[in-house]
């Protein structure tokens, strides 16, 4: 039988039966309880100068469960923490395995969040499953080599200096202005050239930029959709020593390190945002927070330190 504490009533009786002498094994059997159960009971909530009180008892008992419960782990330091965490758009698993890990739970800041302990929106946190987009309506072009030449050390991340790309667009009627998207593989860096528009040139000159910024053997491959944009296909890999890779047609999970990157890149400019407008300083503040995020795939470190340390041992 699990064990119960002693009620108020059984503490009266406890009172009653030692005041006209019974013994602790006699108490015992009315009580139907242990006499160990009376006899510490009697040792533990008799003040020392008085005889055993059942309402004095009672109190010193509910004084005593309360000091046994445990403090948590909230405190105001812990919370400017997680809250200074949160602002630079880190989840709250990141936040537990980079800062606090195995001796937090990522659970207990969510519970934290939605009980309104710490001031961020619980609206904001990544949203797990993507919705439905629209067929591609652009046209279609002659495309080059196909994801099932690609060689299998890419597909399995073991090899540095292979890209994903894709474009974000502003919303419909706002503007032509979109954004080039661009992230290594391996490493999950990633990088964003604004262009004037959604077209092959546009494109093409993004990619030329990538490659003016990188070292020699940090582009290799590039993987991307079969959008209009990548027509100029033929003419980089004339001019660069970089394989283009085009995935099949509605598979956006074959580059999905570059669709999750864009999603975190519409927290801080929606869909309903015109991207012409967007400032060299508000990209570079939105890089440097995606960048700067610890990584479950990497082992916690964050996409920038996992690339610093490729492009330092670069054959």
């Amino acid at each position: 039988m699990s064990y119960q504490h002693l009620t108020t009533f059984e503490r009266a009786r406890i009172e009653t039966l030692q005041k006209i002498g019974y013994s602790i094994r006699k108490i015992s059997d009315e009580l139907r309880r242990s006499p160990s159960t009376i006899s510490r009971e009697l040792r533990r909530n008799t003040v020392v100068t008085q005889e055993y009180r059942s309402e004095i008892a009672q109190d010193i008992a509910h004084k005593r469960r309360l000091a046994c419960r445990p403090d948590g782990k909230w405190s105001p330091e812990l919370a400017r923490i997680i809250q200074e965490k949160l602002d630079q758009t880190w989840s709250p698993e990141q936040i537990v395995n980079r800062l606090f890990f195995e001796t937090l739970s990522f659970k207990t800041l969510y519970r934290w969040l939605y009980q309104g302990f710490l001031e961020r929106n619980v609206q904001v946190l990544r949203h797990k499953g993507k919705r439905q987009k629209p067929k591609e309506t652009r046209g279609r072009f002659n495309i080059g080599t196909t994801i099932q030449k690609r060689p299998k050390d890419i597909r399995k991340r073991e090899t540095f200096g292979h890209w994903e790309l894709d474009t974000v667009v502003s919303s419909r009627g706002k503007s032509k202005g979109c954004m080039a998207t661009l992230i290594e593989r391996k490493t999950r860096w990633y990088i964003v050239f604004k262009m004037p528009n959604r077209t092959a040139a546009s494109m093409e000159s993004a990619i030329k930029s990538l490659h003016k910024l990188l070292p020699s053997g940090a582009l290799k491959t590039a993987t991307v959709d079969r959008g209009k944009e990548f027509a100029c296909y033929s003419r980089i890999e004339a001019d660069l020593p970089l394989r283009i890779y085009f995935a099949d047609a509605y598979s956006s999970w074959q580059r999905g390190s570059n669709e999750n990157a864009n999603g975190l890149l519409r927290e801080f400019f929606p869909k309903a945002y015109d991207l012409s407008l967007v400032s060299e300083g508000e990209m570079e503040n939105a890089l440097r927070l995606i960048n700067g995020r610890p990584r479950k795939c990497l082992n916690w470190k964050t996409a920038h330190e996992a690339f610093q340390h490729e492009l330092l041992h670069l054959d």
